[in-house]
């Protein structure tokens, strides 16, 4: 459960003095950057439904390596997005759809035994729409016949109200992807085979015709929405209006971004929870074992945005007037300690990165009494709420209006996590 981490400040105007960049051009920079990575992303996606519909047309151990490849492409840039979570109102209406986690895959397809049924909590958890046709959710006799983008967006997506209940997104197609991971602890992710795309008696696990539409659904609703949510920044975008209406809310907007998923959401819910519970199924990508690149590019994301530029997928470079140079005009002591603060973030975060990809795997960081592990994470938790500290500093020393930032009983109130 999460809580309120409350900074409380002066509502006034925004400071600013003659040497800082204007805040309309911070703000506009800002805008800039998210229509790249928004652009980023849906292209990576587009590569992905194309990897997909290849895999479907003809498919092989290869065609399911490239599907994956280009699943764990598309998470690069979209990663990178996730600091205008929190603050951007439009962006948090949308995100749901693409990136909710944790998920009870067993909705979705076939589960080992060991997954189990139906729970108290979700109804549903072992549905398995892939396997029927006709099914009943909260009263309503479902037709899946056809499995549609309309079908997973408008009955399965979050069904019964039930936020484990993920039908749609990057974690859907990630599970559809590799299945499940049953590894436990030892390092590998899920290891799905390219047969349950087989075609007639080389199909494994039933229904490879209905997993297969099941998946392309899922992919074709990932390009549209991120379609629309790059439109949404772009000159005349909803997004980027919201945003300019009013500079110094649009400023605070940036800071509770970042303030936001630098404590509650990567610090909080995304890391120190699943260390506490020592529970491989908290990771953020638990079938690809792609957590460690979740953690690295979240904390990219939030370092770009302070920094004013983005490196994008083809190399260019999208930069302008930055918020560092807003707050160094404020109080150059607060810049330099948060962009310290920043810099010492991603060098946790990348710790973890290069020990994962080194062959020791998040999974294996999360076991109880695994000493270097929990270091590893632990060294991420605490750069996470220290850089926090220092973004509550810049918000003093803007002076702009209230911000909540997104908290976390695993931060503030551990004992709840077991009550």
């Amino acid at each position: 459960m999460r809580c309120t981490y409350l900074t409380t400040l002066v509502a006034s105007g925004l400071a600013t003095s003659a040497l800082a960049a204007e805040p309309g051009d911070v703000l506009t920079n800002y805008a800039n950057i998210a229509e790249a990575k928004y652009t980023d992303s849906l292209v990576t996606a587009q590569r992905l439904e194309d990897a997909v519909e290849v895999l479907l047309a003809n498919p092989s151990a290869e065609a399911l390596h490239r599907a994956r490849a280009a699943w764990l492409a598309a998470r690069v840039p979209y990663q990178q997005t996730e600091v205008y979570r929190f603050g951007n109102a439009i962006v948090d209406e949308w995100e749901g759809k693409v990136n909710a986690w944790p998920l009870d895959e067993g909705l979705i397809d076939y589960v080992d035994a060991t997954y189990g049924g139906p729970t108290d909590e979700n109804e549903y958890a072992a549905l398995n729409v892939i396997a029927n046709p006709t099914f009943t959710l909260s009263g309503v006799e479902i037709d899946a016949t056809e499995i549609t983008p309309a079908l997973l967006e408008g009955s399965l997506h979050e069904a019964d109200a039930v936020e484990s209940n993920v039908a749609t997104g990057y974690h859907a197609i990630e599970f559809l992807l590799w299945g499940q991971d049953l590894n436990g602890h030892d390092a590998g992710a899920g290891e799905r085979p390219w047969t349950d795309y087989a075609v007639g008696d080389a199909c494994t696990n039933d229904n490879c015709d209905r997993r297969g539409d099941y998946l392309l659904a899922a992919t074709q609703l990932l390009v549209s929405d991120l379609e629309w949510m790059s439109a949404q920044w772009a000159e005349g975008g909803a997004a980027r209006a919201a945003l300019m209406a009013d500079e110094a809310v649009g400023i605070s907007t940036i800071l509770t971004g970042m303030g936001s998923l630098s404590y509650g959401e990567q610090a909080g819910e995304r890391m120190r929870l699943g260390l506490m519970l020592n529970d491989p199924e908290e990771e953020h990508s638990c079938f690809a074992d792609n957590t460690h690149n979740d953690h690295y590019y979240d904390g990219l994301g939030i370092w770009n945005v302070y920094n004013g530029t983005y490196t994008g997928i083809d190399g260019r470079v999208v930069s302008g007037a930055s918020l560092s140079s807003l707050v160094a005009a404020a109080d150059a002591d607060v810049d330099a300690e948060l962009s310290a603060r920043l810099d010492a973030t991603m060098m946790a975060l990348g710790r973890i990165k290069t020990a994962a990809e080194a062959g020791f795997a998040y999974d294996m960081m999360l076991e109880r009494g695994n000493a270097a592990g929990e270091a590893l994470v632990m060294g991420g938790v605490n750069a996470l709420v220290d850089q926090t500290r220092s973004i509550e500093r810049a918000v003093a020393a803007l002076n702009v209006a209230e911000i909540a930032f997104e908290g976390s009983d695993s931060l503030d109130n551990p004992n709840a996590v077991f009550e």
